[in-house]
């Protein structure tokens, strides 16, 4: 048997180069910000009928969904969170939302009602 075909990890009379297996990440490939689901929607639930729009799913490092919220908060004069993994703005906002997150390279898509 050629010495390429063989599986032979070990042996005791000469060591044989292991080749290594690729890491379990590189398996999936990462998904670029144009293929992630981002959902904005508006919610008024347990907040005393006050409007909050809420991005789900941007799936964001923390320091830069705080950059993000940042930006958003200076851009539409409203104040803002993060809660779990998703970013609320207080206000109706969701066209502005979407209009940036558009410019940005993600397809956000508007859930709920009109």
């Amino acid at each position: 048997m050629p010495e390429e075909a063989s599986k032979l990890v070990y042996s005791t009379e000469k060591a044989v180069a292991r080749k290594e297996r690729p890491a379990k990440e590189s398996l999936k490939p990462a998904l670029g910000a144009h293929q992630r689901k981002v959902t904005v929607r508006l919610d008024r639930k347990r907040r005393g009928g006050k409007s909050v729009t809420i991005i789900d799913g941007l799936h964001l490092s923390v320091k830069d969904t705080e950059t993000l919220l940042k930006k958003l908060k200076a851009g539409l004069g409203a104040g803002g969170t993060v809660r779990d993994s998703s970013i609320e703005i207080q206000g109706d906002h969701c066209g502005a939302v979407i209009t940036v997150l558009s410019n940005m390279g993600y397809r956000p898509k508007r859930s709920g009602g009109s």
